[in-house]
Parts: structure tokens; sequence; C-alpha cells
């Protein structure tokens, strides 16, 4: 049966074609269906219970809570908790809610920002729910993630002490929206303990699945202000630097995150004055600077923006000059469904395009350009960008995301790298070439754009300009060799089009090595074959197994053994008699196959060791005559190789009859109404036969 992991795959994609992950069509996370649940929950009289995060300490997690608090935990559904539970009482708003133990103000951070735009909100939280008519105690809630929408089912059991949630609560007792959705969100990172630090860009991504920006308040650009004016309908939260969570003397708490609710100008003595509002999730500890609640500069503006901009509360809410907010604010993030907050020009369309890929080690992990003889391994993705009419000058037209996608089901367990991307002009002398720029290219090219600092993050991102051209975007970890999958998504105030290069082109050129003609030597091969065979002229995966072991590794270097699978598998693609065994014709035909591979093999076996690195099996495929983009080269180095970083000759002749058989069979059979694949996902499927 083919991996159950490659066709998954081959089926999202034939969905997100369709729609499916989109804001309206998002996939079902766990493959619960919302519906189908909460039908089977009203038809047979009962609550939901979620099976797939059941209320217990596993979804507590572990690290956040003493042994004894988790002793006392109880799990209750809001109508043990009050009498009259409500989604929302009057109205949504960031001071709705307050943290509770556990340190996840980065995600609250965010949902403060959320609070202030109700149809990103409506997205997120759908608001047809509720305690009253059809509650069975289901709940369900959308995020984005890693480039699709998912729905998120929960049951409404929470966790609490002595009769108090433990984690977020509602100023409003009887108010449950933030503590459900914060139940969604751990169900998501796997509990709520991986929910523990963070950074709330990600979260703010994964309420928006928009275009997120990152700017550095210590070199601020020179258009911030306008930027963060125009950034009204968006989602905005910055961060202090790193530090311990102590409250300064400043009133602002190191290593914290805040959520941006608002920007105003006022005049102050003749002077116009850049006002920032910033909210501290824990709903209290405040600034206590220069336009603080009690700071006496709001004697200086006019009384109507006194009263409407200062509310002498500890809220955690205050105002503070732009001056200052980039003097002890480390970053600031911004976040919306769409670019177009990036640009001031209302009539600029902004184009994007997403690209999903992987670094292996061995095969397409090359690292940064410090390795100048693997960083031509890596993914490459050529673009063109157009003519641009609105651009002048070098304003910025690109944005381009680089986001590393979790391999774990468990946030904390997720390892990420240091990853960020390198930008060439694709210059006149490679612009004809097909498939993967060599390093010849990478060592004589203008380095265009590179990522400042390659981070340990999820996500890096660039603002930058790109003249019109044609360039070559490559991402990488900052060390080779290390694997993990990503998405870049390109964002252009230009026109742009996008491929992605990872087909045969190599340092050199390779000529494909041609089938010798070996008439000559079939009587010597019948001659071996004669002294295998059963007394019925054939032989068997065992049989066969014996003779490759004791004939083809004459003269050469052995790495080990041909399997019993590896001969049953041969057996199967050469028996055109479906006798389970090869006749002698059949045999002939699989060991002048078995010598041509073996004559590549060890002609890219430069070391003699009788392996093949990884980082050569592109070139030997390529000299098969197989065309290898990125993804097969993976796929192969990941079913046919070892951990060591090798393949033997025994894996890289089964890889190479199977594919050349495979591929055979895909070319006769296409032409049927049934062959709905395409030629890659039917060879991805093949390979993990």
């Amino acid at each position: 049966m083919p991996s159950s992991g490659v066709c998954q795959n081959i089926i999202e994609a034939r969905q997100k074609q369709n729609g499916h992950g989109s804001v309206s069509l998002p996939v079902q996370f766990n493959t619960q269906d919302f519906k189908q649940l909460k039908h089977y929950c009203l038809k047979t009289n009962q609550r939901f219970v979620d099976k797939t995060f059941s209320p217990d300490l596993n979804a507590i997690g572990q690290g956040i809570l003493s042994p004894d608090d988790l002793q006392r935990i109880t799990w209750h559904r809001p109508r043990k908790l009050c009498p009259n539970p409500c989604l929302v009482v009057g109205g949504i708003s960031r001071f709705d809610f307050g943290q509770g133990i556990l340190g996840n103000c980065w995600f609250l951070a965010s949902l403060g920002a959320l609070t202030l735009q109700d149809q990103i909100f409506k997205q997120v939280v759908p608001l047809e729910q509720s305690f009253d008519n059809d509650y069975c105690g289901i709940f369900h809630f959308r995020f984005w993630r890693f480039g699709r929408w998912v729905d998120v089912v929960i049951d409404d059991k929470l966790p609490t002490i002595n009769g108090r949630l433990v984690f977020v609560h509602s100023k409003h007792s009887n108010e449950f929206w933030p503590a459900l959705l914060e139940k969604a969100y751990a169900k998501v990172c796997g509990s709520y303990a991986d929910m523990k630090a963070g950074v709330s860009a990600d979260a703010l991504v994964d309420f928006t699945g928009g275009v997120h920006l990152s700017i550095q308040l210590s070199k601020p650009p020179a258009d911030l202000w306008e930027l963060m004016c125009r950034a009204g309908t968006c989602l905005m939260s910055c961060g202090t630097a790193p530090g311990d969570n102590k409250v300064l003397p400043t009133g602002l708490v190191q290593g914290h995150a805040y959520t941006v609710t608002g920007v105003k100008k006022v005049i102050s003595q003749g002077k116009s004055i850049q006002l920032v509002r910033v909210w501290n999730p824990w709903g209290r500890v405040e600034w206590n600077g220069d336009w603080s609640d009690l700071s006496p500069l709001w004697e200086t503006v006019s009384s109507q923006d006194r009263d409407l901009c200062r509310a002498v509360a500890d809220n955690g809410e205050f105002w503070m000059s732009l001056h200052d907010f980039c003097r002890f604010y480390a970053e600031l993030d911004i976040c919306s469904p769409s670019p177009e907050f990036l640009d001031g020009t209302p009539s600029c369309q902004w184009n994007s395009q997403m690209f999903e890929g992987r670094w292996v080690a061995g095969t397409t992990a090359g690292g940064c350009r410090n390795n100048k003889d693997t960083f031509w391994t890596n993914p490459q993705y050529h673009i063109r960008v157009g003519t641009d009419t609105d651009q002048t000058g070098n304003e910025k037209n690109m944005l381009v995301s680089l986001m590393q996608m979790p391999d774990k089901r468990n946030r904390r367990q997720v390892q990420t790298f240091h990853i960020g991307f390198s930008v060439f002009e694709l210059t006149e002398n490679y612009k004809s070439t097909r498939g993967k720029l060599p390093a010849s290219f990478f060592s004589s090219s203008s380095l265009i754009f590179q990522t400042t600092t390659f981070l340990n993050a999820r996500e890096v991102m660039e603002f930058f300009s790109l003249k019109p051209g044609e360039y070559i975007i490559v991402p990488s970890t900052y060390n080779p060799n290390e694997t993990a999958s990503f998405m870049m998504t390109i964002c252009s105030k230009a026109q742009i089009h996008n491929s992605e290069n990872s087909s045969e082109f190599q340092h050199k050129k390779i000529e494909k090595v041609k089938l010798a003609s070996y008439a000559l030597e079939v009587e010597n091969w019948t001659q071996i074959f004669q002294q295998y065979s059963d007394k019925y002229g054939e032989v068997d995966a065992e049989q066969l197994q014996k003779l490759l072991n004791e004939k083809i590794f004459e003269g050469k270097a052995k790495s080990g053994d041909f399997s019993i699978d590896a001969c049953r598998s041969m057996v199967a693609l050469m028996d055109t008699s479906i006798t389970g065994k090869l006749n002698r014709e059949e045999f002939v035909r699989l060991w002048k196959k078995i010598l041509h591979y073996k004559e590549i093999f060890f002609q890219m076996d430069v070391s003699q060791t009788g392996t093949l690195l990884l980082h050569e099996l592109r070139n030997a495929v390529i000299k098969s005559g197989t065309r290898v983009s990125d993804s097969m080269l993976n796929l192969m180095a990941l079913r046919y190789g070892a951990s060591a970083g090798h393949m033997s000759l025994e894996s890289f002749i089964s890889l190479s009859i199977r594919l050349e058989c495979m591929s055979k069979i895909y070319h006769k059979l296409k032409h049927g109404d049934f062959m709905v694949l395409g030629e890659s996902d039917w060879m991805q499927l093949c390979m993990y036969t």
C-alpha cells in the first residue's frame, strides 16, 4: 500500500485547488466535523466530550502547575460555574478578559488586537454558537495554520480550581468566549502548557491568515507613523526587549507582549504630537511616563482630545509618544488579511503566491551562502518582476515571508532552525537554463538582497525593493543538513510570475549513459542464470537474491547485500508471465538493467566507498535519464537512503528499476479515463509502495 502520508499530501493538494482550506471552507482539524458531531449529540441527547483533547491532565500538560494544583483540577462546563452562561456579554472588548496563571501573554496580546476587528473576529469565533438553543456542550473555532484554515472542535469542559477558571477568565463571570477560544488554541498547540511563551506575531498570523510585517523599532522606517495609521484595520502588537517579566520603573514589563490599540495626533503647546495607545494583556500595570493616564501633558491639549483619549483607570491601557514607543519597545508586528496596508496608494494592486517546500539533509538542505559547495542544492524559486507604473525610485515593492512548518504534534516539541533567504538576479547567460541552477551561478552572480539575520523563529519576513527583471530566491537554513518543511509567501506590488526551479540542471553537463550492446555477453548471462535457476528454468526471489549477492559485487567495494524485499520487488516488476518467478528472457532483461545502473553508480561514487552520497544522488538519477524534482529527490532519499546520509548499490538499483518501470506504466495508462493522477503524484506514490 502507498504511504498514507504521501496519499494524504496528494489529496490535500487536490482539495486546496478546489478551495478546501479557505476561510469559507476550512479543513476539519483532527477530521472532526462540527455539524455531524453536534447533530449526533442532539439526536442521542448527550453532552459532547472531545476524545481527541480529553479534559484531563494531558490537556493541561507539564510545567505550568504544581503537582498539588494538578491534583486539584476539576473540569466543569460553564453551566456548572454560573447560572446563565453566555458566549458574549455586551459586545466584544479587549477589557473582557484577564490573563490566568499561564504565561501566554503573546496569545492574549493578539487576542486583544482581534477584538478590535469585528470581521476578523467573526471568522475566528463563529458567533451563532450559544448556550441556549440546541446546546450540547460542543463549540468550534477557526484558525489559519500553515497555509490553510482549520475548523477546531472542542467540548466546553474547562479546567478549574475551587470553582474558578485556572487560565484566561472574563471580567463578566458568565462570559466564556475567551476561555473557550483559548482552549481551542491549546488543542491546536497540543496542550495548555504548549502555549507557554511565544511571540504574538504567530497568533496574529493564525487569526488572519494574512500578511505579516515585523518592524524593529530600534531602526524604524521613515514612514512608520503613516504605516501605523494605514494599519487601522489590521491587528497590531508590540513587545519589550527580552527579560524576566520584571516590572520596570517606567511601569513597562520586560520581555512582555502588548497590543497596539490606536494612534492619534494631538496639538500640544503648538506642536503636533504623534501618540500611540498600548494595552497590557494583564489588564493592569501601565506606563507612567509622558502621556500616561496621570501625565500633566494632557492639560496642554484641547479639552476635546483630552476627553476623547485620556481614561484614568488601571485597565492596562495607556498612551505614549511615538518617540517613547520606539525607545522602549523592541518590535512592532502588523498583520492583515490583505497586503494593502503596505502601500499608501489606493489604486495599488498587490499580487501574492505561496510555495511549500522541504529541506532534507543530504539532498536539499544546503545551508546558507557560507556553504559554497552545497548552497545551490537548496530549493530555488524563479520570479519575474514586471514593470509597475506606480513604482518610483527605490520604494519597497516586495514582501517575502519564510515560515517553518512543524513536524511534531506538540508546539513545545517542535524543533526550529535559523532560517532566511537570499535573492539573486538571473543573469542573461542563465535565462535559458531549465531547472536547478548550479553552484557556478551563485559564485558568479550578484546578491541583490539577503535576510538581515537568520533567525531561529517560526517566521522570517523582509520588506524590500526589486526592480523589474528576473530573480532567483533561495530559502535556506543557516547550517546545512537540517531537515524541515517550510512555506514561502511572496507578495509583490508589481506583477510577478513565479515558478519552482528543481529539475535536472547540474554543475556540469551530464550525459545520459546509454544502454550498452551486450549481445556477446548474453551467453555468459545465460550461463549465470542456469547456475541458479530451478529445474523449470526459473529463479524466484530467494534464488535471485543469492545470485545478485554473489555476482554483482565482484571486484567492487560492498556496502550491503540485496535484501529479499528488494529481490521480490524486482521479480514483481520484471515478471511479465506473472508466475512469481523470472524465466531466462525476463532475467536477461533485468540483468541488463542492473549492469547499466551499476555502471552509473560507480561513476558517481567518486570516493570509491561502495556508497553514493545523497548529494550525488541527483546526478546519478539524471545520468540514468530520469528528470527529478526536489520533492522526488527528497522522497528517494527518505525511502531508499540510509540515516548516515548515503545510498547503497542495492538501494540505487532497486530505486532506478522501480522508477523506470513505473514511468513506463504511467505513460501507457495515462490516456485511460481512470488515470486521474498527474505524473508527479503517480511517481511519488510508486516511490513509497
